[in-house]
């Protein structure tokens, strides 16, 4: 191992302690495709609500949860090779997805509106052998004006609050490339309906809807994944 390697191994480590020594945290083993991921994560999202966030922006920690539709779009992501193409993942939560993707051979950016969730994203990618992503905080209601355009967007249970059906949208023709596409995958939430319509105002097709059936225990969901792209 180079001292560089050396280096950043020890880093990784270092922000891995920290992270267990802030938060109570779970690893939980996800089964996709062929292979197992351990996926650090905090135990309980419910443990992390800070009423001043909430106050303020009505900010709640849904990043620390495994959503269903993130597993669902981590096999959705390994089943063709990245090929070295750019990927944002809007909303990267625990870093699951952007792990795939990462193993899957993209050149990934994971952002989210929690820093906490950017070192976890890292940390997971670590921990399980995949390239380490570029991390980006991001606000969807103030994208920067400066921005990189992105061959693949990707999102996973991002429609829960009917304002971010124009959010969403509005973010993925802000960096998606002429000719990428992107992936959203949504288990009906309130502003899947908002979101499909600005995607229209926009110019953006939704070209494929797959459905997905998901069970765990006594967790019973359909996710939907979108296939959207560019109309020419």
């Amino acid at each position: 191992m180079t001292r560089a390697a050396d280096s950043a191994h020890a880093s990784l480590e270092s922000l891995a302690a920290q992270l267990d020594r802030r938060f109570r945290v779970v690893e939980t083993r996800i089964p996709l495709v062929d292979r197992t991921l351990h996926v650090l994560h905090p135990a309980s999202a419910e443990d992390l609500i800070d009423e001043r966030d909430f106050e303020r922006d009505e900010r709640l920690p849904y990043w620390a949860e495994l959503w269903p539709s993130s597993r669902v779009l981590a096999e959705r992501v390994l089943e063709a090779p990245g090929d070295g193409r750019t990927l944002l993942e809007l909303g990267c939560g625990a870093g699951l997805v952007a792990t795939c993707a990462s193993l899957a051979g993209y050149r990934v950016t994971a952002s989210d509106y929690y820093e906490d969730a950017l070192h976890f994203a890292r940390v997971n990618a670590w921990r399980n052998g995949a390239a380490l992503p570029h991390t980006m905080l991001l606000d969807w209601r103030a994208l920067p004006r400066e921005r990189e355009a992105f061959d693949v967007v990707i999102a996973s249970d991002v429609l829960y609050e009917r304002p971010y059906g124009a959010l969403v949208a509005g973010a993925i023709d802000a960096f998606l490339a002429p000719n990428g596409h992107a992936l959203v995958a949504d288990p009906g939430r309130v502003a899947r309906s908002d979101f499909l319509a600005s995607c229209d105002g926009l110019g953006l097709a939704v070209e494929a809807a797959r459905d997905v059936p998901f069970q765990i225990g006594p967790i019973h969901q359909t996710i939907s994944v979108f296939e959207i792209r560019r109309l020419p």
